[in-house]
């Protein structure tokens, strides 16, 4: 039980990768609060960490709307106690597009809630974290924040920004014996690779097959990447296992662009 007496933060928890962060924090003894803007999604996640003699904690929130962030961490505080783990996971896909098709509201919408969502939700629990001189942030980046990546611009430069506060948070909060670190993922497998596949397959007028197939054919290791293996990770990071490691970038992304 890694997590035993811990309340753990998870901003898109209600489904993805968020999900499966939550549901392994909560088998490992957390206490979780889940942040979304699906009502359903954060009370069925809610309800299968309840059912594991956990406590939950679920709220609609808009992560880049800062008052929200505040009433979230508030209630967090309230009703489960003070934040040791926050997952900052809240993030769109953005448009799929040439930059010079990018709509102003779409760039900033992505890195409102990719990159200021992150910064909000941080700001809103370090002051709790400070106080207890301990406290773990996880980052969830991406490998686009590590690239070039056509017709991506607002989503990879919102996962480089996510890493540049990945890096200065934990310059900034190592005193107080806060530990600050990222995960950048590879394709995951789900929904939001099967919908990124067929965005990028309508915008470019390729078959979904020749799309998928431009992923895969840029793994090491030919499949895409297994949720649980993303939230082991979170875990790692998020548990005393890793009380010495901070501002690091952990790709886990079956060797994404490698060759």
């Amino acid at each position: 039980m890694k997590l035993e007496g811990r309340v753990a933060l998870v901003t898109g928890g209600g489904r993805g990768l968020g999900r499966e962060i939550a549901l392994t924090f909560a088998r490992e003894g957390a206490d979780v609060a889940l942040a979304a803007t699906d009502a359903a999604a954060l009370e069925a996640t809610a309800g299968d960490i309840r059912a594991l003699g956990r406590r939950a904690l679920a709220m609609v929130t808009d992560v880049a709307d800062e008052a929200a962030v505040g009433r979230l961490a508030q209630a967090a505080r309230a009703q489960l106690g003070p934040v040791d783990v926050l997952v900052n996971n809240a993030g769109i896909a953005g448009p799929t597009a040439r930059v010079d098709q990018v709509t102003l509201a779409d760039w900033d919408r992505t890195l409102a809630v990719n990159v200021t969502g992150a910064f909000l939700c941080a700001k809103a629990v370090l002051p709790q974290m400070a106080e207890r001189r301990r406290g773990k942030i996880v980052n969830i980046a991406s490998v686009a924040g590590h690239i070039g990546y056509a017709l991506r611009s607002p989503y990879a430069v919102s996962k480089w920004g996510m890493i540049g506060l990945t890096l200065t948070l934990a310059q900034e909060w190592g005193a107080h014996h806060i530990q600050v670190n990222a995960i950048s993922p590879g394709p995951v497998s789900g929904e939001r690779i099967e919908r990124v596949i067929r965005d990028r397959a309508a915008g470019t007028g390729r078959s979904l097959a020749d799309t998928e197939h431009e992923y895969l054919s840029k793994l090491a290791i030919p499949r895409f990447v297994d949720p649980a293996h993303v939230a082991a990770t979170a875990l790692f990071l998020a548990s005393s296992d890793s009380d010495s490691v901070t501002g690091e970038v952990i790709r886990v992304s079956s060797g994404y662009g490698l060759s």
